[in-house]
C-alpha cells in the first residue's frame, strides 16, 4: 500500500476497528503530497477495458458506475493524471453531477484471468467536449467513437494501492477465451483431417 493511500484511508474509525478486530491498528507513516503512478501502474491502466468509478453524492451516498471500452482507453496523459472519453448514454449523469459537488474519486481496475486489482484516488473534473476538440480527439478510442463523445473527465490521482489476489474469480473475455482455446481448434481440426485422410 503506498504511504498517501494508507494516510488517506486509515481514518480513525477504520483504526478503530482494527483494534476491535486485530487488537491492535495501522500507524499512519509520514507521506509525500501524492503517491507517483509508478511504470506498473501506468502498464496496467493503459491494458484495461474497463474500470468501475465511485463518486459521492450531495448527500454522502456513494454511487458506483462502469466505465467499458477498447483496452488503453482510460488514458495516461501525465505523471498523475489520468483521462477518458464519457459517451452518450442514459441521460441521468449521475457522475458527471456528483464530481461536481465533490471531485474526489475512487477507481477500480480489476484484471480477472490476472487476479490482480488496483484501486486509485484522486479528484476528478469533467469537461464539456465541445469546448474542448483537441482533448476529445486524444481521448477518443477510435476515430469511430468520437462523434459519440459528450464529456471528458479528468482524474488527477492522489494515491493507489493493490490488492492481493486471493479472493478474485478468474473470468476471461470473449477475445481472451479465443485466444486460450485456439491450440485446442487447431489440434481438433488436424485430428478431424487425419480421420478423414484415413476414411478415405
Amino acid at each position: 500500500m503506498a504511504a498517501k493511500f494508507m494516510q488517506m484511508a486509515l481514518t480513525p474509525a477504520v483504526q478503530a476497528a482494527q483494534d476491535r478486530y486485530f487488537g491492535r491498528h495501522f500507524v499512519m507513516a509520514d507521506a509525500p503530497e501524492r503517491d507517483a503512478l509508478t511504470e506498473e501502474e501506468l502498464s496496467f491502466i493503459a491494458t484495461r477495458d474497463s474500470f468501475y468509478m465511485a463518486t459521492n453524492n450531495a448527500d454522502g451516498w456513494p454511487y458506483i458506475q462502469h466505465r467499458g471500452g477498447p483496452a488503453g482507453f482510460l488514458k495516461v496523459l501525465g505523471p498523475n493524471l489520468l483521462g477518458f472519453a464519457d459517451f452518450k448514454g442514459n441521460r441521468q449523469l449521475l457522475s458527471t453531477g456528483n464530481v461536481e459537488g465533490d471531485d474526489r474519486v475512487a477507481l477500480f481496475l480489476m484484471d480477472y484471468p490476472g487476479r490482480e486489482r488496483l484501486k486509485i484516488l484522486g479528484h476528478a473534473r469533467v469537461l464539456d467536449a465541445r469546448e474542448h476538440p483537441e482533448l476529445a480527439d486524444q481521448l477518443s478510442p477510435t476515430p469511430e467513437l468520437r462523434h459519440r463523445i459528450e464529456r471528458l473527465f479528468l482524474v488527477h490521482a492522489v494515491s493507489y494501492d493493490w490488492n492481493c489476489p486471493q479472493y478474485i474469480t478468474p473470468r476471461y473475455t470473449e477475445a481472451e477465451i479465443e485466444q486460450r482455446i485456439a491450440p485446442l481448434k487447431a489440434r481438433l481440426a488436424e485430428l478431424e483431417a487425419q480421420v478423414a485422410a484415413r476414411a478415405g
